[in-house]
């Protein structure tokens, strides 16, 4: 199969592809990705030269090189994963969202529907989404696939927006299409925005770890692979134009997770006392429209296509802290240029 991962050098998609190399080896990736600040092909170096792995930079903004891509490499399936998807950032410049998010989608439907015209039934097209689109939950209930959408920032209203786009392309036109709504991910390549690595990047720095409002926003956390595992799942098995809701059952609270994977930290570099990495956390004002709760009820992928999580929490982070440990340079990297500006404006640090 030839199969195209949009944003495929940014987290997710970077970790789906070196997956689906090693489960899949006969089948050929074409990595599609414009390398926006998240974006990074290092992240990829291990398959760089692999015979069965292309990549090409193009932009969903620019339905020339979507076409263009899906005429060299034939492409019979999609997994769309390319998006902008830092909530801050969108509310820092909600446009980027709209155009990468919304109008990028419409852009790909509309190549994988001229391309794949004479046969749609024959070629999935899988979307990768958010639980953010349901909105906030209160202190108890899950989201299900069922759950009315209820997005609460620009980020999200995009990501809806463009998840409306696709079940619309399933009735409308026929296209097969499968939709996943994933609870956050951790794990490595990272971009060092997010909560995780921004935290344990910040505990080797010793700078203070930024801590939106009063940390009782509650999210569920799930292991990167097994989010690459679960899209495999769904890509293969999953019914033609439904949702699949992937979660980790695993709920934990902004300032929780922070503790925990301090005392995790200090094990790992030996601190202990006013050295500890937990003396570095600092409370800041909190984001507009900050959702309190999310927690996705996963059964519905359990149930029909025995989907579970494989990694525990403890697990999980364990991996995360080690692989950040080993890969400083790495750090360093993605850390340098704009992504400074951005976190000098966003949190007022140097």
């Amino acid at each position: 199969m030839i199969l195209m991962i949009t944003g495929g050098a940014g987290f997710i998609g970077s970790n789906l592809i070196l997956y689906w190399l090693k489960k899949y080896p006969e089948d050929h990736i074409i990595n599609f990705d414009s390398l926006t600040y998240a974006g990074n092909l290092s992240n990829l170096s291990s398959v760089e030269k692999h015979p069965h792995y292309h990549f090409v930079n193009g932009n969903l903004c620019v339905p020339e090189e979507i076409s263009s891509a899906f005429e060299e490499h034939r492409v019979e399936a999609v997994i769309h994963l390319a998006a902008e998807s830092h909530v801050d950032r969108s509310i820092a410049g909600p446009g980027q969202f709209i155009q990468t998010n919304v109008v990028g989608t419409f852009n790909l439907l509309e190549a994988a529907k001229e391309h794949w015209r004479e046969n749609l039934a024959k070629h999935r097209f899988h979307h990768v989404s958010t639980d953010e689109v349901y909105g906030s939950l209160g202190e108890t209930g899950f989201f299900s696939e069922t759950t009315p959408y209820s997005p609460n920032s620009p980020y999200s209203a995009s990501k809806a927006s463009s998840d409306h786009l696709v079940r619309a392309y399933r009735h409308t036109f026929g296209l097969n299409v499968t939709t996943t709504n994933c609870s956050n991910n951790y794990g490595p390549f990272q971009f060092p925005e997010k909560l995780l690595p921004l935290l344990i990047k910040n505990c080797l720095e010793q700078k203070p770890i930024p801590v939106y409002g009063d940390g009782s926003n509650i999210r569920d956390w799930l292991y990167v692979t097994d989010h690459c595992s679960a899209i495999d799942t769904v890509f293969h098995h999953g019914k033609e134009g439904e949702t699949y809701n992937i979660g980790g059952l695993n709920e934990w609270s902004n300032i929780d997770i922070i503790h925990f994977v301090c005392r995790l930290l200090d094990e790992a570099l030996g601190r202990s006392g006013k050295d500890s990495c937990e003396n570095l956390i600092s409370f800041v004002k909190d984001r507009p429209g900050h959702d309190r709760r999310y927690a996705i009820d996963a059964s519905k992928i359990q149930k029909e296509l025995n989907w579970r999580p494989s990694f525990t929490f403890e697990q999980g982070i364990r991996e995360t802290i080690s692989w950040y440990l080993d890969h400083q340079d790495w750090v360093r990297l993605v850390s340098s240029g704009e992504y400074q500006k951005y976190y000098k404006q966003q949190y007022g640090s140097k």
